[in-house]
């Protein structure tokens, strides 16, 4: 036998709504009858006094008794009348709200269990429920995003794992078979632990940007110096590749940015680096920096592959790559411009990338504040 204590039942949200709606009415009509039946005979039969009426007469009875009744017919047909029109306005306002509440219980019941897919119909149950059903919505379409996302992330993770420890599996089972010495292996299973050590620590750190716990040590950053700097070490890598590098910036006079030096030379290697890898032999990449007022734009442009607009909108995810078939040991980690974008933002600024078409070049540009820093 249970020994749990029994639980009554709770009503629903309609069904109490549509009670409170009857009680109240019950109670404005009980008040509305008590003070007709006290107050408008005695009203009534002070007027009767005032006429030419005999007090003691049946004449002056007979209308008090006349007008008291229809007063009592009246009262009892209007209150069943607004007590059947309030059951019926309050039955229908239930039965849309229950409708609608069940929609959404339904829709929260799926995201909760993972399908991310479905979706609250808008029933039109007023205004705030709409908006309610409208942001569920978009917390689902965020969500099966994520969901999306993560599960790409995992799929590339793993195909990024795999070459490097296949190769490493390979070379090792050689060397115990005797096809290979330790020696002649030595410099691949070196590359091959230096790509996996690269991933690791390009994921830690585009996560902590993405986290916000990236640690920026501000400083002013002198422009010249800083362009001057990135063209000296990028020269050599484009003269070698027949790429030509142009960098343009302020012909002269003092020009500063509020920035970290390490973060910002780090995001300008990312995006030199990807627009070499896109530029064919005899293209051109281009460092522009431009004064805007209280901002600093750094443009890298070059005249090599581009992309489409629907590959514009994926460019900054992690892992991914515009050619799906680009060979992954020549095409970096995939997470370049992820950590570039956060390092952007982490400094309150912007990182954008446009295109005209594949084949048509693209364009990098970095919107950074110019903060407490002078010209």
């Amino acid at each position: 036998m249970s020994l749990r204590p029994r639980t009554r039942p709770v009503p629903g949200l309609a069904a109490r709504l549509m009670r409170g709606q009857l009680l109240v009415l019950g109670a404005g009509g009980l008040s509305i009858a008590v003070l007709t039946v006290l107050v408008a005979p005695a009203i009534f039969h002070r007027h009767l006094l005032e006429t030419d009426l005999p007090l003691d007469g049946p004449d002056l009875v007979h209308i008090e008794w006349a007008h008291r009744d229809a007063l009592l017919i009246a009262l009892g047909v209007g209150l069943v009348v607004s007590l059947l029109a309030a059951a019926a306005v309050s039955w229908s306002l239930s039965r849309r709200l229950r409708r609608t509440l069940a929609a959404l219980s339904g829709g929260i019941e799926a995201l909760s269990r993972g399908r991310y897919t479905a979706r609250v119909p808008v029933l039109g149950a007023g205004a705030e429920l709409d908006a309610l059903s409208h942001t569920l919505n978009e917390m689902a379409a965020r969500l099966d995003a994520v969901e999306e996302t993560r599960q790409r992330l995992l799929a590339d993770l793993a195909h990024e794992l795999r070459t490097p420890i296949a190769t490493l599996a390979a070379h090792h089972e050689a060397m115990a078979d005797g096809v290979l010495s330790p020696e002649e292996a030595a410099d691949v299973l070196a590359a091959q632990t230096g790509r996996l050590s690269r991933l690791a620590e390009d994921l830690g750190e585009v996560s902590r940007a993405e986290e916000g716990r990236v640690r920026l040590a501000p400083r002013e950053v002198d422009v010249h110096a800083l362009l001057a700097g990135v063209e000296e070490k990028w020269r050599e890598r484009c003269t070698a590749s027949d790429i030509a590098l142009r960098v343009e910036g302020p012909a002269a006079g003092r020009w500063e940015v509020t920035a970290d030096l390490d973060r910002l030379a780090q995001i300008l290697d990312n995006l030199l680096g990807n627009a070499l890898r896109h530029t064919p032999r005899g293209g051109t990449v281009q460092l522009t920096a431009t004064d805007a007022g209280d901002r600093l734009l750094l443009a890298v442009a070059d005249d090599g592959e581009g992309f489409s607009a629907q590959e514009g909108a994926h460019l900054f995810e992690r892992f991914y790559r515009a050619d799906a078939a680009r060979s992954r040991e020549g095409s970096g980690s995939g997470i370049g411009l992820t950590i570039s974008r956060a390092l952007a933002e982490a400094h309150g600024g912007e990182l954008d990338a446009a295109s005209d078409g594949p084949g048509r070049g693209a364009t990098f540009t970095l919107c950074l504040p110019r903060g407490a820093a002078s010209r």
